[in-house]
């Protein structure tokens, strides 16, 4: 296993905490009011309980069929509870346990991340795959659609190859430490398909050039890039960002323009990263700051939470993103405009950013219910600019916790995912 390890030089990060919030943040000298969108369509709710199957929701993936859209999926992770797949309309099709891992030591597997890859070579014919991260055993899960998607009696099959490497352990002592496989995406450029990997509580990111064979799909050259877990201030002092103790500040969401191999990433505690592919090619920049950028906080071992040491001390912090900042995807429009779409936690919202330039932030808004509970606490999201249904300029998914509303039972702990048109969004915020 190769590694490389980088970090974004000290004097780099401070010019770019001197600049004005603004022109890192890239919000055009001011910030919008949050804009609303509604949505009335959400998948049955996951209850992570033992009557639930230990089903939590946490991201989604979007599986466009090639010529029918009614028929396109859209795929999510339920951890422990294993995968979901659900029609254009939000009902369920498709229900796959987290199986053990086809290793001779491989467990039940808690999958996290989920993203597609189109047009691989799987038992001689062009088959779509859905990828996903598979925590409990530090590796990638892969998962043939079936082409007929929604008419298909099983969409999913399981085609991952045997006796994976781990992507971050030594060993499966090692994997038990549970600093695991977590955030996931792909890309596909030049013939080739990779796969972006996190590390559960660490700044680590991997990529991995994906294969096949007769033994089904699998991946090889796995590499590691080191991200920074600790930030030089204007103050002169040092911000490390609150964990618990043992735990550095990790990445979760992930998406890669598809257009320049550019990884945009999110690290939970900290902000939007912009990172060139390969890994170590060049320098990571971070395109937006979480508000309470460069507070410092003391971690409580009884409440196990983080409490700023100082109430009256600056933030550091951007306008478009509470902690946690999670699920990250792109929206594609003609020639080289886009938007990356980022999951702002912390105060149950999504920032937009300009895909070209600077990332210039675009503005934020937030998912009120129509018929549904508003979403809340998005962690995962994923967007599709190819019509989906009656989706005709682009479907939005989203995570929502917690899940709530009458048909919800309000003593277990549930999880449900929102379908959302990409056009109202576009509308709500001015996007052209």
């Amino acid at each position: 296993m190769r590694r490389r390890f980088a970090a974004l030089p000290a004097a780099l990060l401070l010019l770019s905490l001197l600049a004005p919030a603004t022109a890192v943040a890239g919000d055009g000298g001011g910030h919008r009011p949050t804009a609303t969108v509604t949505t009335s369509v959400e998948t049955p709710p996951l209850y992570d309980d033992e009557a639930g199957g230990s089903a939590s929701g946490d991201d989604p993936a979007i599986w466009v069929h090639p010529k029918n859209s009614n028929r396109s999926l859209v795929v999510t992770t339920a951890k422990e509870g294993g995968l979901r797949v659900y029609s254009v309309a939000a009902t369920e099709l498709q229900s796959l346990a987290a199986a053990p891992a086809p290793r001779a030591d491989g467990v039940p597997g808690r999958y996290n991340n989920v993203d597609i890859a189109y047009g691989l070579d799987v038992a001689g014919r062009k088959t779509d795959v859905a990828v996903v991260s598979d925590r409990y055993n530090d590796q990638i899960r892969f998962f043939a659609i079936d082409p007929a998607g929604a008419k298909a009696a099983r969409p999913l099959t399981e085609v991952t190859a045997p006796e994976l490497e781990f992507l971050f352990s030594l060993d499966r002592e090692t994997v038990a430490e549970d600093q695991t496989a977590y955030g996931l995406t792909v890309y596909q450029r030049h013939g080739r398909t990779f796969a972006v990997v996190t590390q559960e509580g660490s700044t680590d990111i991997a990529t991995a050039r994906i294969t096949t064979g007769p033994d089904g799909v699998g991946y090889t050259d796995v590499e590691h890039l080191a991200m920074p877990g600790e930030f030089p201030l204007p103050d002169g002092t040092t911000w490390v960002p609150c964990e618990e103790p043992g735990v550095e500040p990790q990445l979760e969401g992930l998406a890669v323009d598809r257009r320049t191999g550019t990884l945009y990433a999110t690290q939970e505690d900290v902000g939007l990263w912009r990172v060139p592919l390969p890994l170590g090619s060049g320098e990571p920049r971070l395109v937006d700051r979480v508000k309470d950028f460069g507070v410092h906080d003391a971690y409580d071992p009884e409440t196990e939470e983080c409490a700023p040491v100082d109430l009256e001390a600056p933030s550091y912090g951007g306008k478009n993103l509470t902690a946690d900042a999670e699920g990250v995807d792109i929206w594609y429009g003609p020639g080289r405009k886009g938007y990356v779409i980022v999951s702002s936690q912390g105060d149950d919202t999504y920032g937009v950013y300009d895909l070209r330039g600077h990332n210039r932030a675009l503005g934020t808004f937030r998912v009120a219910g129509d018929g549904v509970d508003d979403v809340n606490g998005s962690d995962g999201l994923a967007v599709s600019n190819a019509p989906v249904g009656e989706y005709r300029s682009g479907l939005l998914v989203t995570h929502d916790e917690p899940e709530t509303g009458p048909d919800v039972d309000p003593e277990r702990d549930a999880t449900g995912f929102s379908y959302v048109h990409w056009g109202d969004v576009a509308k709500a915020l001015r996007l052209r």
